[in-house]
């Protein structure tokens, strides 16, 4: 197949984005494929420079807002040639943020009739934005920890959630912006740090205890695994930098614990008219409760990123991953819902 892997971008997970293409594009070579590599930021690479950039690492900051504002300037015109991509059979998105994972360039291949990988534009704007997707978890019986949105009081976020809470942005990834709050008096400063990111605050409930994820593939939940982290959240620096978390495939649970999550995941996954593969991760309780936090439409695609573990505790080598994702997207003709 011809396949146009696009990555990079201008979100502030720019970074984690060339890592997953670093690891896609080998693999899909490997394989016979014919692959280009488009950075949606610059465009189509040429062989030295696509070797300079695959090879850089993930930083231990997101970029900074100067330098997505001048990468966002110069990309501004490439989108109006879907990135000069033309004659693939399938566009692989290694994307993740941003308009890579918020609908924007899914909408846009639609228009420009290509087939790619991951979920359409509704199904990704849907998972992107926490809020929404919370309220749609609720709708099918899904449990998530409560929330209001900010602007809020200090009063009005003691009497719906006490303290501690988590202070997000409500459309961004790998916990960019986000701040854990124990007391009123710090409230504030997190809002402003997560409005950098979005104008859209969430303010949530903190569920201490263990953290889970759970991959859906085709419509089936993957072998669920466990994150163990070296402090209270999954942050950007735990994801991406060495020694940070510990992921446990697959996760050292009772049986009837597994299923009950994976069975969240799927009706996650269905709610939100995901495509042929997601990642939705979790929260357990001191008590045996399980708290979906989010849904990820577009999940990191490293090799050792958490959907590839699940597929390999399931017999799925990555190779084997990414072969099936653009089969399925080519049959499918782009990311309609996976068949039930």
């Amino acid at each position: 197949m011809k396949i146009a892997v696009l990555f990079g971008g201008t979100s502030e997970e720019r970074d984690v984005s060339i890592a997953s293409a670093a690891q896609i594009i080998p693999a899909l070579r490997a394989l016979g494929h014919e692959v280009q590599a488009v950075d949606t930021a610059s465009g189509r690479l040429p062989p030295a420079e696509e070797q300079k950039m695959l090879s850089a690492s993930v930083a231990t900051e997101p970029p900074s807002a100067t330098d997505i504002t001048h990468m966002r300037a110069r990309s501004a015109t490439l989108a109006t040639g879907a990135f000069n991509i033309k004659d693939v059979d399938v566009v692989f998105l290694a994307l993740h943020g941003g308009a890579g994972e918020d609908g924007r360039i899914q909408a846009m291949l639609d228009l420009a009739g290509l087939s790619y990988t991951g979920s359409n534009h509704i199904a990704s704007a849907a998972a992107m934005d926490k809020e929404l997707s919370k309220r749609l978890f609720r709708s099918i019986g899904v449990p998530t920890p409560n929330w209001i949105m900010a602007p809020a009081k200090a009063d009005d976020v003691a009497k719906a959630l006490n303290w501690p809470v988590i202070v997000k942005p409500n459309k961004q990834g790998s916990t960019v912006g986000l701040s854990v709050v124990r007391e009123p008096a710090q409230l504030a400063a997190a809002v402003q740090k997560a409005q950098a990111f979005d104008d859209e605050v969430m303010i949530e409930q903190f569920i201490p205890g263990r953290e889970f994820t759970v991959g859906v593939l085709d419509g089936k939940a993957l072998p669920v695994g466990e994150i163990i982290v070296p402090g209270e959240v999954f942050d950007y620096q735990s994801k991406y930098q060495a020694g940070g978390a510990r992921e446990v495939f697959p996760a050292d649970i009772p049986a009837a614990e597994s299923q009950v999550m994976q069975r969240y995941a799927v009706l996650a996954h269905t709610v939100l008219k995901l495509g042929a593969y997601s990642r939705i991760d979790f929260r357990r309780d001191a008590a045996g409760n399980f708290w979906a936090l989010e849904a990820n439409s577009l999940p990191g695609m490293t090799a050792t990123s958490l959907l590839p573990q699940a597929a390999k505790a399931a017999g799925i080598t990555f190779p084997e991953l990414l072969e099936r994702i653009c089969r399925g997207a080519v049959r499918t003709g782009s990311s309609k819902p996976a068949a039930r």
